[in-house]
């Protein structure tokens, strides 16, 4: 059936409304944004920034600390904008990892005035008398800048098999307790970062063999947990003299820890439940 005339005038009407599609080249490309002023009458906040650099395409060059000033009225509040603006503006050449910005993927992990730390989770010192430093995690090869290897990191992590292991597969799902989901509060928010392993000194000087704060947390997190039937062998694995028990229980984990986990807690657990075979 025919749309009668008034619909179809409607519809032209409607369709003279409707936003255009542009197919300018200007139009299909996102335009950079002017760079951003202070507001008036607010005085510039400039704050210096020393960051680790170093190369490896030119390895005869030592690591330097190379120096940025930027205006604090000009950037966000956070370490990981500072970041970002300097990239962008003063030295595209700088590098560092980061994703989320949010605090969930660890990428931007560093160290910065001392501090292993997130640096989008990190407000910026508004001081501007004070320098802050920024540095990549400790102890770890560098790839270049504030870039850690985690190479190592991760293979300790796939070490200790992080998956639920259960030869009973139940017909739907597996049951588990309010209680028992409770157990598992302050280890399953680990985002591996390596803040917590990195400021370990345990760990500085055996990392090759000892397993390491984040690692050791989520080892226990898979046999505290009551739907895995393989606690048995997960513990068997960590009975050495490396792995759970040459943590010292210096507690610089549970400190630096940017989501406030507490891991030196965790593998306390861990050791009493291996020396006693009972639940901490």
């Amino acid at each position: 059936m025919m749309r009668s005339t008034s619909a179809l005038r409607r519809g032209v009407q409607l369709a003279q409304l409707a936003r255009p599609i542009s197919t300018t080249a200007s139009a299909a490309f996102a335009q950079p944004a002017e760079t951003s002023t202070p507001a008036a009458g607010k005085a510039p906040a400039i704050k210096e920034f020393k960051i680790y650099r170093w190369n490896p395409d030119t390895p005869s060059e030592k690591p330097k600390l190379e120096s940025f000033k930027i205006d604090l009225n000009q950037t966000g509040p956070m370490m990981l904008d500072a970041l970002i603006k300097i990239k962008n503006e003063v030295d595209p050449t700088l590098t560092f990892r980061r994703s989320c910005r949010e605090g969930i993927c660890g990428s931007c992990a560093m160290n910065i005035d001392g501090v292993n730390t997130l640096a989008c989770l990190c407000r910026i010192d508004k001081d501007t008398s004070k320098t802050t430093k920024v540095y990549p995690l400790p102890h770890m090869f560098v790839v270049k800048d504030l870039v850690p290897d985690l190479t190592l990191f991760y293979k300790q992590y796939k070490s200790i098999q992080p998956y639920l292991q259960n030869d009973n597969v139940p017909e739907k799902e597996y049951y588990q307790s309010q209680e028992d989901r409770k157990k598992l509060d302050g280890m399953y928010e680990c985002i591996l970062c390596a803040c917590c392993s990195t400021s370990c000194p345990s760990y500085w000087w055996n990392q090759d063999q000892y397993l390491g704060p984040a690692v050791l947390m989520q080892a226990y997190r898979w046999i505290a947990d009551s739907r895995d039937a393989y606690g048995a062998e997960r513990k068997e694995q960590l009975e050495n003299s490396m792995s759970v028990f040459r943590c010292h229980t210096i507690m610089n984990c549970s400190r630096t820890c940017p989501k406030g986990l507490s891991p030196g807690a965790a593998i306390a657990a861990l050791k009493l439940e291996m020396a006693t075979g009972r639940k901490a």
